[in-house]
């Protein structure tokens, strides 16, 4: 089950990214582990957040930030599945709940960012209509200090969703 958080998540919240290796949350945008950072994002207006829960622990998060400005119709996807629960379709899951959210608030566009390296988050990504626009040598700097090239996959939302709902096939995805 997908859903958005409440106040009750923030220890929960903290304990799942706690679980996250460290080396993959040096490519988080946001400081994860920090409570107050983590509490702003409960009752935050510029985006949705999702969570999907197992027996009352957090086993994946995503989030659909909209975008200020000249690109307010264009939402970013940050997206983490919990260690041992991936491999099981929870990504490809909250994946297809964020592009329902980007739907539900009308943005045309949806983008995210890969390290290159993350093959299977590319080609997941790829099978739910995100293509590549663009490949950022050396742009982001791992735990070690290693540079590593970032892909950057965009879905136009709009034409997507609207050519599955004339073929009668959006329900079938939000589930």
């Amino acid at each position: 089950m997908i859903r958005p958080p409440s106040a009750e998540d923030l220890d929960a919240l903290m304990e799942f990214f706690a679980r996250v290796p460290e080396g993959e949350r040096a490519f988080f945008k946001e400081q994860v582990l920090d409570r107050p950072t983590v509490q702003t994002w409960l009752g935050e207006e510029r985006g949705r957040r999702g969570l999907a829960v197992e027996d009352g622990q957090v086993v994946g998060y995503v989030a659909v930030v909209r975008l200020p400005g000249w690109s307010d119709h264009v939402g970013e996807v940050r997206l983490v599945v919990d260690p041992g629960h991936r491999g099981h379709g929870l990504g490809r899951a909250l994946a297809r709940w964020a592009l329902a959210q980007a739907l539900d608030c009308g943005l045309r566009k949806l983008y995210v960012e890969v390290v290159a390296e993350q093959e299977g988050a590319v080609a997941m990504f790829g099978a739910l209509g995100f293509t590549a626009e663009g490949l950022l040598r050396d742009h982001v700097r791992d735990q070690g200090g290693g540079l590593r090239d970032l892909v950057l996959l965009a879905h136009p939302v709009d034409d997507h969703w609207a050519a599955m709902t004339a073929a009668g096939i959006d329900d079938a995805l939000e589930r």
